[in-house]
């Protein structure tokens, strides 16, 4: 389950980003209590999550041809340390009261300055794991614990922000994120990491971008996966801007009803993290991933009309497991499949499509709760989410079919091994086959 940590690279990385995104989750959750507090106004929580991710619609793949080009490890430690700037300012406003009811637009630009940091960090980030671990085989394992590491800060971040938003206010939980983006800062330049010298080809970036989606939109199961993440970020995920919402106005609690519903999907998705680390093939991943995403759909529409804690808190569970199986499957096939000399490209489609339709789910969520409510907004976006699901599960067979001619192409079927049969024959019916 562990065998990623046995690389001395990954498990720096790993050490440093745990730390790191514990402030992360402290910061997501403290923002949302943050700007609803200001305003009341749940189309303000989507606006500022909309301008905190829609430039990435524009700078992923020009990153993700700068991943496939340029040295990984140093933009990597350059995009961290934008971060730890952009979150330093936002604690300062916040701790001065320079950002306050009156005046929004700081959260408004600092939204859209960590949104421009995203856009550049995902794709390098999500390239960055073949640089750790060197083992193509050793890329399932390597995303799966990225999940758990991230699921398990999910697990105590909310928590902790919940707590400290009562105690000691939002200004200090934004102040802890930024210190904690120095620990993998330092981690980062602890590594040893050595790339080939690139060799120019003379293609231009617009070039290199078409190529990067032609092959994208001419490979079967990549085109179904980012399709796939695309719609559970569009209508599933979108959950995440209402939570403050159902705890307060639903649920009739305070922030720290919140962090709890958060920890909640965070235990959901740790477990669904910890179960694709103990797996050592991709085998039957693809057919798991829509049966959960018919799981997780049915569980968001009984969370919209959910109105008791103790129900809410369990389905939360369910969501977060269904969800993390949806993001992190996608991203373990994807990496699997396709070709080192693509990989930037490709991965700057499935940020894109994780990251960039997360700002028009938070849109169209927040604009359909101010019309008819919240939970008749999540219900119809779960419903949707169903259908889509139900209509995937006869490209399975497809599916399953063109993974495996990639994984033959890309050499890396030590990835989907198929189960050993044994047949018991005499010794002269062996000599006769023979």
């Amino acid at each position: 389950m562990f065998r990623a940590l046995t690389v001395r690279n990954y498990r720096l990385y790993f050490m440093g980003q745990g730390i790191s995104v514990i402030g992360t989750w402290i910061q997501r959750t403290t923002m949302g209590w943050f700007v609803y507090r200001l305003t009341g106004s749940v189309f303000m929580l989507g606006l500022v999550s909309f301008l905190s991710m829609i430039p990435s619609v524009f700078i992923s793949p020009f990153a993700g041809t700068w991943a496939d080009k340029w040295n990984r490890h140093k933009l990597i430690i350059g995009t961290q340390t934008a971060f730890f700037i952009q979150t330093s300012l936002l604690a300062t406003g916040a701790l001065t009261g320079f950002i306050n009811a009156d005046r929004l637009w700081p959260i408004v630009a600092l939204s859209l300055f960590q949104g421009v940091i995203e856009g550049i960090d995902a794709p390098v980030r999500q390239s960055f794991l073949i640089d750790l671990v060197k083992i193509r085989s050793m890329i399932p394992n390597a995303v799966a614990m990225n999940s758990a590491m991230f699921n398990g800060a999910r697990l105590v971040g909310p928590a902790v922000a919940g707590f400290l938003i009562v105690a000691v206010g939002e200004g200090f939980c934004f102040a802890i994120n930024a210190i904690s983006y120095i620990a993998v800062i330092v981690m980062l330049i602890m590594m040893n990491i050595t790339y080939t010298p690139y060799v120019d080809t003379g293609e231009s970036t617009f070039k290199k971008i078409k190529d990067g989606w032609r092959y994208s939109w001419g490979q079967f199961p990549i085109r179904f996966l980012i399709s796939n993440i695309a719609i559970y970020t569009l209508f599933g995920m979108s959950y995440t801007t209402l939570l403050p919402v159902f705890a307060k106005d639903i649920l009739h609690g305070d922030s720290r009803t919140m962090g709890m519903m958060m920890s909640f999907a965070g235990i959901g998705a740790l477990i669904g993290a910890l179960y694709l680390a103990s797996r050592t093939t991709i085998e039957n991943m693809a057919n798991r991933m829509l049966l959960l995403g018919i799981l997780v759909s049915v569980t968001l529409i009984g969370l919209s009309f959910s109105t008791l804690l103790p129900l809410s808190l369990f389905l939360m569970v369910i969501i977060g497991f269904g969800m993390m199986m949806q993001m992190s499957s996608t991203n373990t096939l994807i990496q699997s499949v396709v070709e080192d000399k693509m990989r930037g490209r490709v991965l700057s489609l499935y940020t894109m499509a994780f990251g960039s339709v997360t700002p028009f789910g938070s849109i169209l969520t927040g604009t359909l709760s101010s019309r008819i409510g919240v939970q008749y907004t999540l219900a119809i976006c779960a419903a949707v989410c169903l259908i889509w699901s139900l209509s995937g599960l006869r490209t399975l067979p497809k599916m399953n079919r063109s993974i495996f001619r990639m994984l033959i192409h890309a050499n890396n079927r030590e990835i989907y091994r198929p189960r050993d049969i044994s047949i018991s024959m005499k010794p002269e019916q062996i000599s006769e086959s023979i």
